[in-house]
């Protein structure tokens, strides 16, 4: 299958292989057929140079990144994206209970109906918004680009999508150094555009209806969060409008 071949970083264009192994710590890199340049010029670099040209949204790395090292048809695809999953799930949830924390002033003394209203706040936010954040992505990339992404399959997508929003481990070190709540508004827009620079890399498609595909998803989301805030808040106001006639009495 095409999808299970390499890919150039620089160009896009498929290839069979990526280098050429004379002897243990002996190879030699192929080039590409279409542009003449390495294929992949990541494989002799170091992690650390990757990781700073994926912070600068470089195609070529999210190309080595995605075709390259998390290769479709490898035999671990399926753990990592379990992984993956599980790892997005527990890094947003963080993400809600920080948020909570600076929204409200945490007593000492919990009590156990705050309790449960937190727990079924992380419930709502993280499985109900992630399930559509994640089905309105895989939809809008089927409706936005079905002709450039038709070969591709739903788990590859999705893969991509948590892969890239790899800047939500910057929430871990929040656990260590005290921030003010916009800096996780500031990693939510460089989610936003990781997403999109790995949306465009895997469908090869125009980066505005990447854009499109990606901010509608990110929308539902926001929207799904603001409506449980509104459904935890009527039951609040009805009391207040109740207690008003006896208050003027």
């Amino acid at each position: 299958m095409d999808m299970d071949m390499y890919r150039c970083v620089e160009c896009g264009f498929r290839i069979k292989t990526l280098f050429v192994q004379y002897s243990p710590g002996n190879i030699r890199l192929m080039k590409c057929e279409n542009c003449k340049a390495v294929a992949d010029e990541y494989i002799e670099c170091n992690f650390l140079i990757l990781l700073i040209d994926l912070i600068l949204h470089k195609p070529k790395a999210y190309r080595h990144l995605l075709f390259n090292v998390l290769k479709q048809g490898a035999p671990h695809f399926e753990g990592l994206l379990w992984k993956s999953t599980v790892g997005f799930l527990l890094l947003d949830a963080y993400r809600s209970l920080v948020l909570k924390s600076c929204d409200e002033a945490w007593s000492s003394s919990t009590s156990l109906s705050s309790l449960v209203w937190t727990c079924r706040k992380l419930l709502t936010d993280v499985f109900l918004g992630n399930l559509l954040f994640l089905g309105t992505f895989l939809l809008a990339t089927k409706i936005f680009m079905s002709i450039s992404a038709g070969s591709l399959r739903n788990k590859d997508i999705l893969l991509a999508i948590l892969i890239s929003s790899y800047f939500k481990m910057f929430l871990i070190v929040m656990m260590v150094w005290e921030f003010p709540s916009s800096v996780i508004f500031i990693i939510d827009l460089f989610v936003l555009s990781s997403n999109t620079v790995a949306v465009k890399v895997m469908t090869e498609s125009a980066m505005s209806r990447c854009i499109g595909a990606c901010f509608s998803a990110h929308a539902v989301k926001i929207f799904t969060t603001q409506m449980s805030l509104l459904a935890e808040a009527i039951p609040w106001l009805v009391s207040i409008m109740a207690a008003l006639p006896k208050i003027k009495k």
